[in-house]
């Protein structure tokens, strides 16, 4: 796979937006706060399953805080790196480094600096095992898959999406000082998730993906090769939902099946539609893949506000 080529410097690359507004909203938008949404759904939840209930809001928020940090920073060096490729794309042509609304240096510092603060803030405030597995993740999304990963090959997203599993670990070792196997298995449940999640978004895509010279699994194989895999992915994603039965109880397990079902139902008529050759909208269950998780991961949460475990099995 070649590698990108350059993007010319533009003369106005290292000026600063006009306004003090524009500033803010150039530096917010450098940490992709959409993509830190998500990745707090599921940091809460984890947090009540460690405390068998509803933790110290104190704790709830400095950890909050602390994993904002960190994945801002992972996201904002992350858009240093692929500025090039961020230029290419329609997708993410109007992000700050393409656009020239941040100079390049100043993005760079201000994500090493997140992730200083972060590292800092989240062991003062939790403990130094969550403070470690945050900079570990952003080490890994900027260094493993962004720069080694992403552009080499198709599997990128497979493993690189392990940091975005992170912070339902981050989350459990902030209350218990310690990583137990239910934290293991919300980490594996993010990790199966992320293939689905991606490469529907990247069927769509697949052109951009394909000019910025980016391996995604749809630019190398067949519509129908990689609809096949979602199948397996989400079938293996919903199984695995299931292991944290013995730590859940009755509204978790309800829900994960149902909307398990109901995502295996969209995988499948994907899977169908492609292999058919019918029109199809992959984006369906790109959307989709964020309310399943969102669903998933909120009945986590209220089961462990109100439920006893189905088994007892401790921790």
């Amino acid at each position: 796979m070649s590698s990108v080529t350059p993007v010319p410097v533009d003369p106005r690359a290292e000026q600063a937006p006009r306004t003090t507004l524009s500033v803010v909203k150039a530096y917010v938008a450098l940490t992709k706060p959409r993509i830190i949404e998500l990745l707090l759904v599921t940091t809460v939840p984890a947090m009540m399953l460690a405390a068998r209930g509803i933790p110290s809001p104190w704790l709830v928020l400095t950890t909050l805080i602390g994993g904002s940090m960190a994945a801002g920073s992972a996201n904002a060096l992350n858009c240093v790196v692929d500025a090039d490729i961020d230029a290419v794309m329609k997708r993410t042509k109007s992000r700050p480094l393409a656009q020239h609304a941040v100079p390049t240096r100043s993005a760079l510092i201000f994500g090493v600096v997140l992730g200083v603060l972060s590292f800092a803030w989240l062991w003062t405030t939790t403990n130094l095992l969550a403070a470690a597995m945050a900079v570990g993740a952003i080490l890994f999304y900027v260094l493993v898959y962004t720069m080694i990963l992403k552009r080499r090959t198709a599997q990128n997203i497979v493993w690189g999406g392990a940091a975005g599993c992170m912070p339902v670990v981050i989350g459990w070792s902030a209350v218990t000082g310690e990583v137990a196997w239910p934290a293991l298995v919300m980490f594996g449940v993010i990790f199966f998730w992320t293939p689905p999640h991606f490469w529907a978004l990247a069927m769509k895509f697949r052109d951009d993906y394909a000019a910025a010279g980016v391996p995604m699994l749809p630019v190398v194989a067949t519509p129908q090769q990689v609809a096949k895999q979602i199948v397996i992915y989400s079938w293996v994603m919903v199984a695995w939902t299931l292991l944290l039965l013995p730590a859940t109880g009755w509204v978790y397990a309800a829900f994960a099946l149902l909307a398990g079902a109901w995502f295996l139902v969209f995988a499948h008529r994907l899977n169908s539609a492609v292999r058919k050759g019918e029109p199809n909208n992959p984006m369906k269950l790109f959307h989709l893949s964020n309310s399943y998780l969102t669903l998933v991961f909120v009945a986590l949460a209220v089961d462990s506000a109100l439920s006893l475990p189905v088994l007892g099995l401790p921790f």
